[in-house]
C-alpha cells in the first residue's frame, strides 16, 4: 500500500451562545444536544483517522453518521466523503460484493442527490457490470447537472455506442429503404389491414407509418429501455401519443388480451441482421402467428376480408452467397504466418477466431459482418452468386420447420482462381409482391454482409473447373453456411482433411509427361502424415483467439520491429553492465527463486502488460539472458505460449505468467521482486479501434518508476497524425442528416442526442472521402520523458483543395526507439483508424489555414477546429473529445 496524505481540519460546531434577534414572530430554535455534538465530533475524527489508515469501509460508515447527524458539514466533508466512497466501492467491487456497492451509492445519493461526480461514478460501475440503460441514465443526469462535465460527457459517448448502434443513423438516412417500407405499409393498411403491431419498433417510425396510413389501432414493442423511451418521445412529439401504444417488452412475452386486446391483422418488423436471422425474427414470427396475428389468408376462403386475415411485412426473403478470396478476412480469422518475431509458429497448433459454423462448439458465432466494398485490399469472387435459401414469413409451417430441415448440399462451379477464405452472404428482403430491398455488396445500402470464414489450418487454392461443396442448415435459428469440400478431377477432398487437393495427381510433370510414381509417392506421404496427426476420432483440438488478437499475431512487421528494438536495448544494457563490472555477477533470478535455471549473469527482466493474447514476452525471452513475464491470463493461451517456447528452444524458466503471481490484478505494475527493477515494460498503448488506451499516461508514469537505469518503456513515444477530409459517409453514420423530417416525422432531434463525435474501427484506405489536406503531426505522447509532454497544442493545417471539412481522421506512428517505429495506418496493421466528425461541416477554400487545437487530459485527446483568415480566428466551429472507449470488436 502507498502512503496517502490526508488533510485533517478541526471544525467547531455552530455557536450556541449567541442570542437570536427578536422579531414579531420568532422561530423556535432547536436546542443543541451536547451528546449529539460530541458524537459528531468523535465520528468525524474517527472517519479521518480511518481514511488515513486506508480503512475505507469504516471511514465510510463514520462519514454517513456525521453527515446524517450534521448536514451543515456537507460542504466541508464532500470531497473526503467522495474519496472514501470511491475507494470503498473499488474494494467491494474487487470482493464481488455488488449489492453492498450499490447500497453505498444509494446512501451517498440520499445525502448528495445532485452531486454529478457521485452520479457519474455510479454510472461507471453500472456500465462495467452490463447495466447499460441504467448507466446511460446516470451519465445523462450528471450532464444535466453540469453540461460541461468532461468525464460524464465521455462516458455518455461511450455508452451511446452500445445503446443506439450506429446503424440506426444509417437506416434513417437511407431514404430509399424508408420510402419502400412506407409504401408497403400504406398499401397493406389501405387494403384492409387496420390493426398493426410493430415488433422491435426502434424509433417508432414503422408504427407511425401505419398510423399515418390510417390504421385504426397500432401497437409497438421494444426491448431496449433506451430505445423504448426514445420511441415514446418521438411518438409524442409527432402528435401520436395515445394513438400508438408502445410496450417495453419482448414480443415473445406478449399475450392477448393481457397486452393487446385482440389479434392484429398486420405485423411490421425489421428485426433482421446481416445474416437475416441473427436478431431472432424466426422465433418472433412463429410466436406472432401462434399468439398475436390473425390466421393468414386461406386459398380455400379467398372471400375473407383482409381485416380478418393476418400478414407480415416483410413477406419473405431470399438469401444469396458467394465464395471469396480476401486477405483482410483471412488474417482476422486464422493463422497466416509460419514465423513471427523470429519464432516458428507451427507448434502453436490450430488457432482461429471464435467465428465458425462448426458443430463442434456451440459457443462460437456462425458469422461476422463486413462491408465488402470497404475491406482493405478488396476481395475476389471465386464463384457466381448462388441462391442459398428462400423463406416465406407468411407461412408459419415453413417457419416452424426451418430448424428441422435436413442439411442441404449445393455444388458451386468455381469461376475464379484464388484461396478460399470465406462465404459472403446477403439477402433480398421482399416487403410485398412488388417491392424489395437488397443488402448485396454492390448495392448502395446501409447494410453490411454476413461473412462465414473458412476455419481450417491449411490454405485451399481453388481454380476454374473445381466445384465447391457447401452445406446449408438452420440450427438454433441461425443460418449456417459451411464450406465442406472441393471436387476436382472427379475426386472429393474435405476441407478439414490433411490431403491437399493442390498436390498433383496423375497430372503431367514439369517435362509434360505424366509421372505416376512421383504423384503416388506424394499422395502416400500426405496420407501417412494424416495417419500420424489424426489418430484421434474426436473433434479437432484448436485454440480460439479474438479476431483482433489473430490479426495482431499475423502482423509480422510489428513483431519484427519489436524484436529488433528489444535486441538493441538488451545489447546496450549488457554493454553498460560490462562497463560497470557487473557482467559476471551471479544473483538469484527471482525472490524467491522461480525455477531450476542454472546460475549465471543476472537476467534482464521484461514485463509485457499487453491486453489479450501477446507473444511479445516470448520474443523477449528468446533473446537470451532475459527473464520475461507475460500478462496473458487464459489457460489455453498460456499453453500456446509454452508450446511455442519449447519448440523455439526458450528455457521453461525464462517465461512466466505475471498474473499467476500478482495477488491484485489491478496492481499489475509493480517490481519483479523486492530487490529488482524492470529492464523493459511493454505497454499496450493503442486500442484496436484506433484510440489511445485509457489511463495510458498514468500507467507510463508508474512504469518509469519501476525501470532500472537504462531501462525503457516500449513504445517510448507515440505521434498522432491526422488530416482534413470531406466524407458524407461519416456524416451519415454519425447523425440523421438534413432539415427535412424523415418520411414527414420529427425524429432527428431525439435520436441525434446519441450522436457520438468519434468514429472508430475505420479503414481510412477505403473510406469514401476527399482529402482536403496533407497529413500533419497533431500531438506527441512521450512515455519516457515527462518533461517533453504538454497538454495543449495548436496545429495549423493548410487546405490543399476546396470543400467541406466534415472530419479529421487520425492514426499513430508508434516509436519503439529513435530508429524503429510502426504505423497504425498500413496494410499489415492490426489497428484500425478513428476520426473526429465535426458537428457542422467547415467550408474551406484551397490555401485556407485551419487551426486545430489539440488538448490532452488523462490520455483523452480533444480537438477543436476553426478557420484563420489574415491571422484572425473567425470562430470555433466544433469542439469534441477523443478518448478510449470499450467497444465489441468485430
Amino acid at each position: 500500500m502507498h502512503d496517502c496524505v490526508i488533510h485533517i481540519y478541526v471544525i467547531g460546531m455552530p455557536n450556541t451562545s449567541t442570542r437570536p434577534k427578536r422579531g414579531r414572530r420568532n422561530r423556535r430554535v432547536p436546542r443543541e444536544d451536547p451528546a449529539r455534538n460530541e458524537l459528531v465530533s468523535r465520528s468525524l475524527e474517527s472517519a479521518q483517522q480511518c481514511l488515513f489508515n486506508q480503512d475505507y469501509g469504516t471511514a465510510f460508515v463514520h462519514y454517513l453518521l456525521v453527515l446524517n447527524l450534521a448536514p451543515v458539514l456537507k460542504d466541508f466533508a464532500s470531497e473526503s466523503f467522495r474519496f472514501t466512497l470511491f475507494k470503498w466501492a473499488d474494494e467491494l467491487d474487487s470482493l464481488g460484493r455488488i449489492q453492498d456497492l450499490f447500497d453505498c451509492y444509494e446512501q451517498a445519493l440520499e445525502l448528495f442527490p445532485t452531486d454529478e461526480v457521485i452520479i457519474n461514478s455510479m454510472g461507471e460501475h453500472l456500465f462495467r457490470m452490463g447495466f447499460r440503460d441504467e448507466a446511460a441514465g446516470h451519465f445523462h443526469k450528471a450532464l444535466k447537472l453540469k453540461p460541461d462535465y468532461p468525464e460524464a460527457k465521455e462516458n455518455f459517448y461511450r455508452v451511446a455506442n452500445w445503446l443506439v448502434e450506429r446503424w440506426h443513423f444509417l437506416m434513417l438516412n437511407d431514404r430509399r429503404r424508408n420510402h419502400k417500407y412506407q409504401q408497403a405499409i400504406q398499401k397493406a393498411v389501405e387494403g384492409g389491414c387496420n390493426t398493426v403491431l410493430d415488433i422491435g419498433t426502434g424509433t417508432g417510425i414503422l408504427g407511425m407509418c401505419a398510423k399515418k396510413a390510417g390504421a385504426a389501432e397500432v401497437y409497438a414493442c421494444e426491448l431496449s429501455k433506451t430505445m423504448y423511451e426514445l420511441a415514446c418521445e418521438v411518438v409524442t412529439a409527432n402528435g401520436m401519443n395515445g394513438r400508438i401504444k408502445i410496450l417495453h417488452m419482448k414480443s415473445l412475452e406478449m399475450e392477448v388480451p393481457k397486452d393487446i386486446p385482440k389479434r392484429v391483422s398486420l405485423v411490421v418488423t425489421e428485426t433482421v441482421d446481416a445474416g437475416l436471422f441473427g436478431e431472432g425474427i424466426i422465433e418472433s414470427l412463429i410466436h406472432a402467428w401462434n399468439h398475436l396475428l390473425l390466421p393468414p389468408q386461406s386459398t380455400q376462403d379467398p372471400s375473407r376480408p383482409p381485416s380478418q386475415a393476418g400478414r407480415v411485412i416483410p413477406a419473405g426473403a431470399t438469401v444469396f452467397g458467394m465464395a471469396v478470396q480476401c486477405l483482410e478476412i483471412r488474417r482476422h480469422h486464422r493463422l497466416c504466418v509460419s514465423e513471427v518475431g523470429g519464432l516458428a509458429t507451427a507448434a502453436a497448433g490450430e488457432l482461429h477466431s471464435p467465428v465458425s459454423c462448426s458443430s463442434e462448439d456451440d459457443s462460437t458465432e456462425p458469422y461476422t459482418t463486413e462491408r465488402l466494398s470497404r475491406l482493405p485490399g478488396g476481395y475476389t469472387p471465386l464463384t457466381e452468386p448462388f441462391n442459398a435459401l428462400d423463406i416465406d414469413f407468411n407461412n408459419v409451417q415453413e417457419l416452424e420447420g426451418l430448424c428441422s430441415r435436413e442439411v442441404s448440399r449445393v455444388r458451386l462451379p468455381v469461376t475464379g482462381e484464388g484461396l478460399l477464405d470465406a462465404l459472403a452472404v446477403w439477402f433480398q428482403l421482399h416487403l410485398d409482391q412488388q417491392s424489395s430491398l437488397s443488402t448485396g455488396p454492390k448495392e448502395d445500402t446501409c447494410w453490411e454482409q454476413a461473412i462465414y470464414p473458412v476455419q481450417t489450418p491449411h490454405n485451399f487454392p481453388l481454380r476454374p473447373g473445381d466445384e465447391l461443396i457447401v452445406e446449408i442448415s438452420c440450427r438454433d435459428a441461425y443460418l449456417r453456411l459451411c464450406s465442406v469440400a472441393i471436387a476436382r478431377d472427379g475426386r472429393e477432398f474435405r476441407l478439414d482433411d490433411c490431403l491437399d487437393p493442390d498436390i498433383p495427381r496423375n497430372n503431367p510433370g514439369p517435362s509434360g509427361n505424366p509421372n505416376p510414381s512421383l504423384n503416388a509417392e506424394a499422395e502416400l506421404c500426405s496420407a501417412l502424415a494424416c495417419l500420424g496427426t489424426e489418430q484421434s476420432s474426436g473433434p479437432r483440438d484448436y485454440t480460439m483467439l479474438e479476431c483482433a488478437e489473430m490479426a495482431l499475431l499475423n502482423n509480422q512487421p510489428y513483431h519484427d520491429s519489436f524484436r529488433r528494438a528489444l535486441a538493441k536495448l538488451i545489447n546496450n544494457l549488457k554493454d553498460a553492465r560490462s562497463v560497470q563490472g557487473q557482467g559476471l555477477e551471479v544473483m538469484p533470478l527471482t525472490d524467491p527463486p522461480s525455477g531450476p535455471m542454472d546460475p549465471g549473469p543476472d537476467p534482464f527482466y521484461v514485463l509485457d502488460v499487453s491486453e489479450g493474447f501477446s507473444v511479445l514476452s516470448l520474443i523477449a525471452a528468446s533473446q537470451g539472458q532475459v527473464k520475461a513475464y507475460s500478462s496473458v491470463e487464459k489457460t489455453q493461451h498460456q499453453a500456446v505460449l509454452r508450446r511455442l517456447a519449447m519448440a523455439n528452444g526458450v528455457p521453461e524458466e525464462a517465461l512466466e505468467f505475471w498474473l499467476n503471481q500478482v495477488e491484485d490484478e489491478q496492481a499489475v505494475l509493480q517490481r519483479p521482486s523486492r530487490e529488482k527493477l524492470w529492464s523493459s515494460i511493454i505497454l499496450d498503448c493503442v486500442e484496436t479501434c484506433g484510440l489511445v488506451r485509457q489511463k495510458l499516461m498514468e500507467k507510463a508514469t508508474l512504469a518509469r518508476c519501476l525501470l532500472e537505469d537504462g531501462g525503457q518503456i516500449f513504445p517510448e513515444r507515440i505521434v498522432l497524425y491526422g488530416m482534413l477530409v470531406e466524407s458524407d459517409t461519416l456524416l451519415l453514420e454519425s447523425a440523421v442528416q438534413g432539415q427535412e423530417p424523415t418520411l414527414g416525422f420529427n425524429i432527428a432531434p431525439f435520436i441525434n442526442q446519441f450522436t457520438v463525435p468519434v468514429h472508430v474501427f475505420l479503414d481510412l484506405s477505403t473510406l469514401q472521402c476527399r482529402h482536403l489536406s496533407d497529413s500533419v503531426e497533431l500531438f506527441i505522447l512521450d512515455l519516457m520523458n515527462t518533461n517533453a509532454n504538454y497538454t495543449n497544442r495548436d496545429v495549423k493545417v493548410q487546405a490543399s483543395a476546396s470543400g467541406r471539412v466534415t472530419a479529421v481522421p487520425f492514426w499513430y506512428q508508434i516509436h519503439l526507439n529513435e530508429e524503429i517505429s510502426v504505423s497504425t495506418f498500413n496494410q499489415d496493421s492490426h489497428w484500425k483508424q478513428a476520426a473526429v466528425v465535426l458537428h457542422q461541416p467547415l467550408a474551406v477554400r484551397e490555401g485556407d489555414w485551419v487551426r486545430l487545437a489539440v488538448t490532452l487530459q488523462k490520455s483523452s485527446i480533444s480537438i477543436s477546429a476553426s478557420i484563420e483568415e489574415e491571422g484572425e480566428e473567425t470562430g470555433t466551429v466544433d469542439s469534441v473529445r477523443v478518448r478510449s472507449v470499450t467497444i465489441c470488436d468485430k
